[in-house]
């Protein structure tokens, strides 16, 4: 399989993404340029890593939604293909409206760089398919703009439907205020489209892909979805 990293100006997250499952995970990986108009003929995951596209100007990601790769990755998500957007890249995709709800700032209005806790609420996407619900996972995040918002009934049919994914919980699994390092709704962490095949997470699991870098919980979610993808 072939794992097609998208890059803007501003990606700063591109090259670790493309260790993690290069180096570490044994994919073939391709840097694919914010201004091609075509994904690698045999793309079989699509990753938007994390970074400042486009210096975040207008908002985190608006600019990024309409550089000329996202038709193409739009195509790669209507024929099924599986993407997934780290950070910036889950700002990206809601911009692009490829994923529901948006990404405000945090909710006490400063940068966020921590260690969180995840707990894996739904196997409806290639991301958590493989791993057992309601397990949990530390990884770190660092944003500025993670603050997941939606209205109510946006919220609910996504709970209803498995696109809520990922939520941010304590150490004893619970989704509590303390475990909410922006505010986001409903403790959110990641979501999907209805399909289930885009994702997005604020939660950085290729800086924990080795021991080297504090922790593997990475590895085993990014292992996770290349076994799904392959399979």
């Amino acid at each position: 399989m072939r794992v097609s990293v998208l890059q803007f100006p501003g990606s700063n997250c591109d090259h670790d993404v493309t260790y993690a499952f290069g180096s570490v995970l044994g994919c073939a990986t391709s840097l694919v340029w914010h201004g091609d108009t075509q994904l690698p003929e045999d793309t079989s995951l699509v990753i938007v890593p994390g970074g400042f596209s486009y210096g975040d100007y207008l908002r985190c990601g608006a600019i990024a939604a309409h550089a000329p790769i996202m038709a193409a990755a739009k195509r790669f998500a209507e024929q099924g293909g599986a993407i997934v957007g780290i950070c910036n890249g889950f700002q990206i995709l809601t911009e692009s409206r490829l994923l529901p709800g948006a990404l405000l700032r945090n909710e006490n209005l400063s940068f966020v760089c921590k260690n969180v806790t995840l707990r894996v609420e739904s196997h409806k996407s290639p991301l958590t398919a493989k791993l057992p619900l309601h397990s949990t996972y530390t990884m770190p995040v660092a944003h500025m703009e993670g603050n997941f918002i939606a209205d109510t009934a946006t919220l609910d049919a996504m709970e209803q439907n498995g696109q809520l994914v990922l939520r941010y919980v304590d150490g004893h699994g619970e989704a509590t205020r303390h475990a909410n390092p922006n505010g986001a709704a409903r403790n959110i962490a990641g979501v999907s489209n209805a399909r289930g095949n885009v994702i997005g997470l604020m939660p950085h699991p290729e800086r924990a892909i080795e021991a080297l870098l504090g922790g593997t919980d990475g590895r085993t979610m990014l292992r996770g979805l290349v076994e799904y993808v392959r399979g």
